[in-house]
Order: structure tokens, then sequence, then C-alpha cells
């Protein structure tokens, strides 16, 4: 019989970093301090080199553009994926506008008094609301960030309460931009199963209801951002990862991209997207899930509002059989998506751990 997972501790307002971060505190709390081995180098070294090699993707070429355009485009699309697993969207045709408004009303949810955040609290053993996720021992390490979630669709998913009524216009601009944002999603699912010479309907017939959640994770600056991480290393369980980062914020997100953390500097009205395990598990590791981190910054805070978009809870996923061969053989089991979900939520970010889960064991593969 498997463990039984425990559940998240609650975390008072003691470790909330924006009321530590008014406190002015000239000494870091030791449940943020990291070991040595984990604390980021925040060299600015050759940083300019590291941001022109995150790939662009320009969608409106995939879209509308010309044959040779989209023959570009698409080559452009499956390098990213098969060598970084993240890239940049320019000309996504989500309005600016609503870019714009969604950073505004998560900006002016962190900054309300704690006493209004705190009637949205994220409850022991979920992901939704208030507080820090991925929290299950008293002496496990914190981030330095506030964490604000809600599951959007299906409507199955949504918690009522946790909507806030302040700001007044928060949960209608989060549904508007869900909406977009699924758009996105659809559409850019679409043209990566046509770069693998899949059909274009692959994964969203293979989906059923996509499942789609939001977080915004609010990071203030740190009087010591060399011994503390904004967010642990990980994978995303999703299928695509949408963030959109605030503008004015400090650099923050960094991917590990041949043992070395390269930082990602947004481009401007560009949208960060990055492939999530399902989709590692679906193309049999051809294009693989990234492990990534959130450093901080000691003079600037920062906001990021992140989308994940995945296949319905009750579906079967494994690898597509078109990608599984003699070259390639079958990595990964057959499995339900949500006992996956079930098994990254209840178990703490480290790196790409979680997706051991799906890995079918070598020497049984080969025997």
């Amino acid at each position: 019989m498997a463990p039984v997972p425990l559940s998240p501790v609650n975390v008072g307002h003691i470790d909330d970093v924006q009321e530590l971060r008014k406190a002015k505190p000239t000494i870091i709390p030791k449940r943020f301090v990291r070991d040595e081995t984990e604390r980021p180098s925040l060299s600015t070294t050759n940083l300019s080199s590291a941001y022109e090699t995150i790939p662009v993707v320009d969608l409106s070429k995939l879209v509308k553009g010309s044959k040779d355009e989209f023959q570009t485009e698409i080559s452009k699309l499956a390098v990213s994926c098969e060598e970084w697993g993240f890239f940049q969207v320019i000309n996504h045709g989500i309005d600016l506008d609503l870019l714009e408004s969604i950073e505004k009303v998560g900006k002016e949810f962190f900054m309300l008094p704690l006493e209004e955040k705190q009637k949205y609290p994220m409850a022991p053993g979920t992901v939704q609301g208030y507080g820090q996720a991925f929290i299950f021992s008293e002496d496990q390490k914190l981030d330095w960030c506030n964490m604000f979630a809600l599951g959007v669709e299906p409507h199955s998913i949504r918690v009522p309460k946790l909507w806030p009524t302040k700001p007044h216009e928060f949960s209608e601009t989060v549904e508007e931009y869900s909406r977009e944002v699924r758009r996105l999603c659809q559409k850019l699912l679409g043209f990566i199963a046509m770069s693998l010479g899949l059909n274009k309907d692959t994964f969203e017939e293979m989906f059923g209801v996509a499942v789609q959640a939001v977080r915004m994770n609010y990071y203030p600056p740190c009087p010591r951002p060399d011994l503390v991480l904004g967010l642990s290393p990980h994978s995303d369980g999703s299928a695509l990862t949408v963030l959109q980062q605030g503008k004015g914020s400090s650099v923050g997100l960094q991917i590990l991209k041949d043992n070395t953390w390269v930082p990602v500097q947004p481009l401007p009205n560009a949208l960060v997207i990055n492939i999530g395990d399902t989709i590692e598990v679906l193309t049999n590791g051809r294009y693989q899930s990234v492990e990534h981190r959130a450093v901080t910054d000691k003079e600037k805070d920062r906001l990021s509002i992140v989308t994940f978009y995945a296949p319905s809870y009750d579906i079967e996923l494994g690898p597509i059989p078109q990608l599984v061969n003699g070259n390639l053989p079958c990595k990964y089991k057959r499995y339900s998506h949500g006992e996956y979900s079930k098994h990254y939520v209840t178990n703490k970010l480290q790196g790409k751990k979680t997706l051991e889960f799906a890995k079918i064991n070598q020497t049984q593969n080969s025997s």
C-alpha cells in the first residue's frame, strides 16, 4: 500500500513575504535560507548573450503567413520544443490592454491588507487560494513568494468562495483573460502537433474538456537575493504553461539548459511558453519539460501571471503510438491524468522528480 502523502501545513502571517518585507528584516528568517548548493548565482556576466538564445516564435506567421514563412516558423517551433522546452511567442493575438488589465488587478490584489487576502486561504491539501503551495512539513524551506491560484475550467473545479470581491473587476478580468489564453493554447497545441508530423487536432481531440488554472506569483524585493529562491526548481505537470511577466518587473525566471541556469528576459508584449510533463509523455520524450525556477531581486518586485493548460482529469494518457518505434522505445506508461495531477500536487517541488511516476522501469522495458 502506498504511503499517504502529508497534508500541506498552514503557513502563517509570520511567513508571508510581503509582511516580512514591511518589517525590513536585516536577517533572512532561517526557513527561507537555502542550502549552499541550492543558492542562486546572481552574476550578470554574459546575461545579454543568454537572452538572445531563448527562441522566439511569431504566431502570426503560423496563422496567416506565406507557405515559406509558415515552414520557417514551424521548424523554429520544433527546435524550440525539442532543444529548449521554452519559447517566447510574439504576435499572439491577445489584446495588449487585456494584458495590462490582468497585471493591474493582480498587483492590486497583492497590495490589499493581509486580512483581506486571508479571506481566500489555500486550504491544506489544495493548490487554490492565497498562500504557499507544495508545503508539506514544518522544516521545509519556503519560497520568497506569495501565490494566489484559481481553477478556471471546467467550472466543476472552481471554488467560488475563493474568487475575490476586491479589486471589483478581478473576476471579470480573469474570466476574459483566461478565455483568450485558452484560445492561444489551443492554437499552439495545433501547431506543436503539426511540428511532430501529427494531425493538427491530435491533442485537442485527446484532451477532452481541458483543465485550466491561473496562478499569480508576487515576489517582493529581498534584502539577500543570494540566499533565497523565489520559486523552487520544478517542471510543470501541465501540457502547456503560459507565463506573463508584469511590466517593469525584475528578471526572475531561469531555465535549466545544459546544466546551467539561463535567465529569461521576456520581450515586450510577448508571452513565455513552456512544455509541461504531459507533452513530454505524449511525445515519448521527444519534446521534454524543462526544470525552471525563479530568483528574487534586492530592489525590484516581480509579478508573474501563469496559466496551466492540461487534459481533462478523466483522460488516460500515454505516448502517442506514431512517436514510439525501434529507435525510440516506449519510455512512459499509460496512466490517468487525474492520478498524475493528484501525485503532482501532493509532492513538494523537486526538479523533475514527479515525472518518475510515469516512467517505465528501463530494465523492465528491455526484458
